[in-house]
């Protein structure tokens, strides 16, 4: 019974993935839904190192003729790891800096340059102390240039980047909303250097830096969209399941002001670097059998035939010979002979997941059943990334477990200090101590 149950969970966590393509035929064909060229890693820090040695590669090859090697860099989480094997080649390799003028691609505004918070911060400490580039050759936005002065100041940003003849490369992340660099939904582009106000979804985004909503700034300088297309090379990274969804907008959907990083398929010379959950969207990843041959497994089976199902919005057992050829299923088909065989297979499967003892039955034949019955009592963590989302996505489960005597843990990954404004939290504990005053309860309530 269990050798069962685990055969069929290696099955769903060792399926192979068919995102690499073996050969320049192969990737014409894998990568036919793309209109910008994507290289995808199995993980963030290879991609890292990836993006990390063609930029010291540019770095030589501009040292060795003399030249200056003009980068345009980014900040945030994404390129930490690039920055991270930038600063081992310098200390271990002997990478040098000299040669490089770097300009960053945004500032929060207003926004003081020696806060925690703010990029001219993030790039020393991240990169600019641990490397022997001049200070004299990094050019960050500044924060806190006067209101009166800031439509100057970003004419100026952008007249000395072109005075270097531009970018050599470009390194940019993306954000959810499809911003590259501050520029929001609806920049154009030919946008030049200036002050954007920021999207809400990207305020959200950037509150755990700042320990809440309200403390982050709702303004940001950025380089254009325009500024960042006269680069000569462009690499966007991308890491995580979060950024998939965007990631797909910007590769396989057209051009729009609506996500801005699509500009990017003007460019002549850009290269998108994911990681494989930042490319979990894609058609080479999530459908594979739709730009080529897929190995008929258990896992994709299911996948394709439940991928079916949504997009034709029919049960599984309603699905017919003709549904499977007209969306890229015929090779499925010629392996079972028709849509019957194929639907009972997966219908047959998928019933076999559920069950009202989600820690598995006691003393039961749960062979096909996705838990064992035995031990009958378990332990049961669950991992909840917010506060009320454990409830929200499986109260139900949840009440059946502790309802079966399994022992039950909560997991909270976050604090959830972001979710609730101070002064809620503030009006919330005035309300408590006022209450407690007026029914004179626990005095130690009373001094909250």
């Amino acid at each position: 019974m269990e050798n069962q149950i685990l055969q069929f969970r290696g099955e769903l966590d060792e399926a192979k993935l068919y995102y690499q393509p073996s050969d320049e035929f192969d990737k014409t064909v894998k990568t036919r839904y793309e209109k910008m060229p994507a290289d995808i890693f199995a993980t963030a820090e290879k991609g890292a190192k990836w993006v990390a040695h063609e930029i010291a590669n540019l770095i030589k090859a501009k040292a060795e003729n003399n030249d200056s090697c003009v980068l345009g860099l980014a900040t945030g989480a994404t390129p930490l790891g690039v920055y991270a094997e930038l600063v081992r080649m310098h200390k271990e390799e002997g990478l040098s800096f000299k040669n490089v003028i770097t300009f960053n691609l945004d500032e929060y505004y207003p926004m003081n340059n020696k806060s925690a918070q703010s990029y001219n911060y993030y790039m020393d400490d991240v990169l600019f102390n641990h490397i022997d580039i001049p200070r004299e050759q990094i050019n960050v936005p500044d924060g806190e240039v006067s209101k009166e002065g800031i439509f100057n100041y970003c004419s100026e940003y952008e007249a000395k980047i072109d005075s270097f003849g531009g970018l050599d490369m470009q390194i940019l992340g993306i954000g959810r909303t499809g911003h590259i660099g501050f520029n929001e939904p609806g920049s154009q582009l030919d946008s030049k250097t200036r002050l954007i106000m920021l999207d809400a979804l990207t305020r959200r985004d950037a509150a755990k830096d700042f320990n809440g909503l309200n403390k982050v700034p709702k303004a940001a300088i950025t380089m254009g969209v325009g500024t960042i297309f006269k680069a000569k090379r462009v690499i966007l990274m991308a890491w995580g399941e979060g950024k998939a969804p965007i990631v797909k907008k910007a590769l396989e959907e057209g051009q729009s002001d609506s996500v801005p990083a699509s500009y990017l398929q003007r460019h002549n010379d850009v290269q998108f670097v994911l990681d494989v959950p930042a490319a979990n969207e894609l058609t080479r990843v999530k459908q594979p059998w739709l730009v080529g041959s897929v190995e008929w497994d258990r896992y994709w089976i299911r996948k394709a035939v439940v991928w079916l199902c949504n997009k034709l919005e029919k049960p599984v057992l309603k699905l017919t010979n003709r549904d499977y050829n007209d969306n890229g299923l015929s090779e499925l088909l010629a392996w079972y002979g028709s849509a019957y065989e194929v639907n009972i297979k997966v219908f047959n499967d998928l019933q076999h997941t559920i069950t009202g003892w989600p820690g598995g039955k006691p003393n039961a034949d749960d062979s096909n059943r996705p838990e064992r019955a035995e031990p009958g009592q378990k332990k049961v963590l669950v991992f909840s990334p917010h506060p009320d989302d454990d409830v929200i996505s499986m109260g139900g489960t949840l009440k059946r477990l502790v309802d079966q005597s399994h022992e039950v843990h909560v997991a909270y990954q976050t604090s959830g200090n972001i979710a609730v404004a101070d002064d809620e939290a503030i009006r919330y504990l005035s309300f408590v101590k006022s209450f407690a005053q007026t029914h004179d309860t626990n005095e130690a309530i009373c001094q909250v």
